[in-house]
C-alpha cells in the first residue's frame, strides 16, 4: 500500500494503464476498486483532481510487483 500526492492526473494515468494487473484505490469506506483502464473512474478522478486545484491524495494497493515498481519510478521522477 502507498499514498501519493498526484501533481501531474495525466501522466499519472498513462502510467496505471501501462500496468499489467491491478491497481487498485482505496477508498475511505475500506472498499478497493481497481482503475486500471477503467475510464470512467479515472474520468472521475481527473475531476477531483481539477477541483483540487491539480492536486490529488491517493492511496494504492498494487498487488504486481512490476506493476508496484512501474508507478513508484514514475512517482520518484515526477517530483
Amino acid at each position: 500500500m502507498m499514498k501519493l500526492n498526484i501533481l501531474n492526473m495525466k501522466n499519472f494515468l498513462e502510467t496505471v494503464n501501462l500496468c499489467e494487473g491491478k491497481v487498485n484505490l482505496l477508498c475511505p469506506d475500506g472498499k478497493q476498486v481497481n482503475i486500471n483502464g477503467q475510464y470512467a473512474l479515472q474520468c472521475a478522478l481527473q475531476k477531483e483532481y481539477n477541483a483540487n486545484k491539480h492536486c490529488l491524495q491517493l492511496t494504492l494497493d498494487i498487488p504486481n510487483p512490476s506493476d508496484y515498481m512501474r508507478i513508484i519510478s514514475y512517482y520518484a521522477g515526477d517530483c
